[in-house]
């Protein structure tokens, strides 16, 4: 199945979350990278200094658990002048558990990560979840998609068509996270380059 990733997202899918950030169109060559799933003590470092080499801004969406156990790589990404947004305190799937229960989950990670930035883990939120949270959040979703976090993915492929589909007002996801690793370390660095020749900045969410 590595053929379906990366993809840009379908108009449709927008439709039906239209209250959701899903690019931000621009006249100035900026995209806005994201990195979801993190802290990792490993892999935010590693991804941390491959943006500063370029001199590009990120939002990583942090996972409430991991910014409490590492705490000072969750610091790192605020020192370097880089976003931070919620991304559910346990990463929890929005269609599998209660409307409740997922707005505690939220407010939990909040307690750790001040932003009212919010991104649904796996895309997956329902109607209900949405009218309760977008007073509170901006709710980011993407126009671009990686695939990074995909064992079947071809990086080879991938890179190629991320370079192909990249467009100014992207919100492009990648995962600083050990599932992710292999396929983000062939293929960030290549992606990077070609922003910095195609003179694309990289900025934060706001």
């Amino acid at each position: 199945m590595s053929f379906i990733y990366p993809h840009r997202t379908p108009g449709l899918l927008k439709k039906i979350i239209p209250s959701a950030v899903w690019q931000i169109p621009n006249n100035k060559k900026e995209i806005y990278l994201t990195f979801d799933d993190g802290p990792h003590p490993e892999i935010t470092p590693w991804v941390l200094d491959l943006l500063d080499k370029y001199n590009q801004k990120a939002t990583f969406f942090c996972v409430g658990h991991n910014v409490q156990k590492y705490p000072q790589v969750y610091s790192m990404i605020i020192q370097r002048g880089h976003a931070v947004a919620n991304h559910t305190f346990n990463h929890l799937n929005g269609w599998k558990i209660s409307t409740s229960e997922y707005l505690e989950n939220i407010t939990q990670c909040k307690e750790l990560v001040n932003s009212e930035l919010f991104r649904p883990p796996y895309g997956k939120i329902n109607k209900s979840q949405i009218a309760l949270l977008k007073s509170e959040y901006k709710i980011v979703m993407w126009s671009l998609l990686s695939g990074d976090f995909s064992p079947n993915l071809d990086p080879k492929v991938a890179k190629r068509k991320l370079m192909d589909y990249t467009r100014a007002g992207d919100i492009v996801v990648f995962h600083d996270s050990i599932k992710a690793e292999k396929n983000l370390q062939s293929i960030l660095p290549e992606y990077l380059e070609f922003l910095s020749i195609q003179n694309y900045s990289c900025v934060c969410l706001g």
